[in-house]
């Protein structure tokens, strides 16, 4: 594993500090190493473990599912195990239903009308980054990265510069699309998000780098804020 999936882990495994329940979630078409090694993590930190199946849309036999639920059902004691497609904002409601059972009673910790607790200029990564997982799907590269160079407020506009970086000159041209036409959508998309979300005018550059093995590169993982 190279340096990236490192610092994922460890980000994962800080995450799961104090938790009361983990939200486990793997593709319907079947059970992975890498999904056994995330079960062994979160064995450690004995809190109850809902499983979610997802892309079950894309099992072409639907009575498959029920023996695999089965034989997950041997490898840990699932608080549930739920099918979905994440998709269907209709499958939302079962998982919520799984993971609320185990939540305790609190007041509240932030106000009703916060929308975040985080930055702004975090949250215009995180929009383009979100973008780019919807629009590419499956032809996103794994190592991609974005990281916002610039955000300005203009008087009544913010200005934000962004860099989308990959590995290779081959991602560079599938994020960038044919004439350029897929990062102009994923700047169109994330715009109007970032309108909505801080209530003005934005004008948002978006542009397309490539660093060889950043991934496998400590000062560039620091540089990108990944280490």
């Amino acid at each position: 594993r190279n340096r990236l999936n490192r610092s994922m882990n460890r980000e994962m495994q800080g995450a799961l500090d104090g938790v009361d329940v983990v939200l486990m979630v793997i593709d319907a078409r079947g059970w992975d190493d890498d999904d056994a090694a995330v079960l062994k993590i979160v064995e450690q930190r004995q809190v109850p473990l809902v499983l979610a199946l997802n892309k079950i849309d894309l099992v072409g036999d639907k009575q498959a599912l029920l023996p695999m639920i089965q034989g997950l059902s041997g490898k840990h004691d699932f608080a549930a195990v739920i099918p979905i497609s994440a998709r269907s904002e209709r499958d939302a409601a079962p998982v919520l239903e799984a993971v609320s059972q185990h939540l305790p009673k609190a007041p509240f910790q932030f106000d009703p009308d916060d929308v975040t607790d985080r930055s702004e200029r975090f949250m215009a990564g995180e929009t383009v980054r979100e973008k780019l997982m919807r629009l590419l799907g499956d032809e996103l590269p794994y190592a991609t990265s974005v990281v916002v160079d610039a955000f300005e407020d203009e008087r009544d506009m913010t200005l934000i510069s962004v860099t989308i970086w990959v590995e290779r000159p081959g991602q560079k041209a599938i994020v960038i699309g044919r004439k350029g036409e897929m990062l102009k959508r994923i700047g169109t998309e994330a715009r109007i998000d970032l309108e909505r979300l801080l209530g003005r005018k934005v004008a948002i550059k978006t542009w397309v780098k490539v660093k060889e093995s950043w991934s496998d590169d400590a000062r560039a993982l620091r540089t990108l804020g990944l280490d």
